[in-house]
């Protein structure tokens, strides 16, 4: 049985700060492990610029594959689409019956969750282990029993800063890690 925060995003690619933001909620001592679930489409955001799901699910697994905390998941991939959260959430209850979930997600998704589908169920039965994001908050969840916001350090980075530099022949070194670094490059990916 384990404990495992789902880190859901379209990780166009996944980068430092995904890993970092990852990394703090193992602080949280009842957390065992986190899965990256890769999302084919996030319902809310624009699919433009949006790598392939094989691709973006394969630099994700480059980015987790020496942390033995860290898996990679393209769950969604086969659930129908659009992928809706709660889904993937009583999808993965069903599947792993000995495990407990909870969410992992930014203040900016915080700040739409009223938006999701079924989001009650979600807010009633899985913790929801929240980091800060500039500028974002919703005020009416704050309070809730099973939102945890973390401290975890403010860093900025985004996949889109990450796609700029790669358009303008600028250097990710650092950015993201060095094994999805070279497959992007060797790829040839977001050019």
């Amino acid at each position: 049985m384990a404990h495992i925060a789902l880190y859901f995003g379209s990780f166009n690619p996944i980068h430092t700060g995904h890993l970092i933001i990852a990394e703090s909620i193992l602080l949280q001592k009842e957390i065992d492990k986190v899965w990256f679930i890769v999302s084919p489409q996030n319902p809310f955001k624009k699919s433009q610029g949006l790598l392939n799901e094989t691709s973006r699910f394969f630099l994700t697994q480059l980015a987790v594959e020496n942390n033995e905390h860290f898996g990679a998941s393209n769950i969604e991939f086969s659930l129908p689409k659009p992928n809706y959260t709660i889904d993937t959430l009583t999808y993965l209850k069903e599947k792993h019956p000995t495990h407990t979930f909870s969410l992992l997600m930014g203040g900016d998704n915080l700040e739409h969750f009223e938006k999701w589908k079924n989001y009650e169920t979600i807010l009633e039965n899985y913790k929801i282990y929240v980091y800060k994001r500039p500028d974002a908050s919703n005020q009416n969840l704050l309070n809730h029993p099973n939102i945890i916001i973390l401290d975890v350090p403010m860093i900025e980075i985004s996949s889109t800063l990450i796609r700029s530099r790669i358009q303008n022949k600028e250097s990710i070194r650092y950015i993201v890690p060095d094994m999805v670094r070279e497959e992007i490059e060797k790829s040839g990916f977001y050019k």
